[in-house]
């Protein structure tokens, strides 16, 4: 398994094995490169210096590591997720549907490995979170810009989160980017019309910055493309996409709630907000209200 970190063999802890010509191992080795002095190595290509020291702690208490790892690693698969959010909406854009596909495929297991992570918060107590409570001050992941593009991008617009951002002019830039461009679902329905599928004008062009209002035309669209799949194969597959998707972003939010619940009750949150009411207050929003009501009325 070349180029496993997490690989080990037998007798590579061995001090005995001389290194071949050119920095290579022995047999015990299978002739991997063991000296990196003169070239690029694996911590190096990741800067796994500059990741592995930005953990700072602020209280004395243990557990502190977890919450901050637990955020810095979400915040790195935000990362991924909106990489991949954006280039799927670009790609549905200009009509190339299999690389869309493949993105919001990607999106889906991304908000699994979101959802899992929860796991690993919800081990620590009430008692190990109070200790460090006081330390995070008024930050809060309500705060997240990465989160924010990702609500934009998926087309839950709110003019008040821009706010928390307007003391970093380079974030609020890219989060007041993703709130002026259509999100991912309007993309999907202009999509619908290029193809001849009655998707009413006002949801072809609008105030982007707006939230989505639901429609029974867009439903008749859609409904359309789920009768006749063999017709519109892409479009139903687009379809299913935006429903693993949102299935996975709800999956987020109630383990969300629940971890907090579980965590630090019906306090109010770090940033000020009511914490599990206003969590539970966003289980109701849907992303894709027309893609759900089908099922019922198809």
């Amino acid at each position: 398994m070349s180029g496993c970190p997490f690989h080990a063999t037998p007798g590579d802890d061995r001090e005995d094995v001389a290194p071949a010509e050119g920095g290579a191992g022995g047999p015990g080795h299978h002739d991997a490169k063991l000296d990196f002095s003169a070239d690029m190595s694996y911590g190096d290509y990741l800067r796994l210096d500059q990741v592995l020291t930005a953990q700072h702690p602020r209280s004395p208490d243990h557990n502190e590591m977890l919450f901050i790892v637990q955020h810095q690693t979400s915040e790195l698969w935000m990362k991924l997720m909106l990489h991949e959010l954006r280039a799927a909406t670009g790609a549905i854009a200009a009509d190339r549907m299999p690389p869309a596909f493949k993105m919001l495929a990607r999106v889906s297991r991304i908000m699994e490995q979101l959802v899992h992570a929860w796991d690993v918060l919800a081990t620590m107590t009430p008692p190990e979170y109070s200790a460090i409570r006081s330390y995070l001050a008024s930050s809060s992941g309500f705060q997240s810009w990465q989160y924010r593009c990702i609500e934009f991008g998926l087309g839950n617009k709110n003019a008040a989160m821009l706010r928390p951002h307007a003391h970093r002019p380079d974030l609020l830039a890219q989060v007041e980017a993703a709130y002026r461009a259509p999100s991912l679902y309007d993309e999907s329905l202009r999509l619908l019309a290029r193809r001849g599928l009655p998707v009413p004008a006002s949801h072809v062009e609008r105030d982007w910055t707006q939230p989505y209002p639901a429609s029974d035309e867009v439903e008749a669209a859609w409904l359309q493309v789920y009768r006749d799949p063999e017709r519109h194969w892409d479009l139903y597959q687009l379809g299913e996409e935006l429903t693993d998707l949102e299935d996975a972003f709800r999956l987020w939010r109630f383990r969300h709630v629940t971890t907090v619940e579980r965590v630090i009750g019906f306090k109010r949150g770090t940033g000020g907000t009511s914490g599990v009411a206003y969590l539970r207050r966003m289980l109701d929003v849907v992303l894709f209200p027309e893609i759900w009501k089908l099922r019922t009325d198809l």
